[in-house]
């Protein structure tokens, strides 16, 4: 009986420590960077781009290349701004 009243609150605490947890979880950016590619692809190379969460500590673009690897790259960056500005380009031409 005393096992009962024991295990009945522990369950529940459990519970609500495994929720808060879950809902934790979903409240932030799924793919920040941390570490930065610097040497420069050649725009063929990459077939698509997305820019991470304004969430992240640091702004960044992650760089899909054909060989189906994804890079974390800067977006200041020159030659990221070439191969954000080719890929928009390609991409409207496909859907013209």
């Amino acid at each position: 009986m005393a096992a009962a009243r024991f295990c009945l609150p522990v369950l529940v605490l459990m519970l609500a420590v495994l929720a808060l947890t879950h809902g934790m979880r979903g409240a932030g950016p799924k793919k920040c960077c941390f570490r930065f590619n610097e040497t420069p692809m050649e725009k063929e190379n990459v077939v698509a781009y997305m820019k991470t969460s304004q969430r992240c500590s640091r702004p960044a673009v992650l760089l899909k290349t054909a060989a189906g690897r994804q890079l974390c790259v800067r977006p200041s960056a020159p030659w990221v701004k070439e191969v954000i500005s080719y890929l928009d380009t390609m991409e409207q031409s496909s859907s013209m």
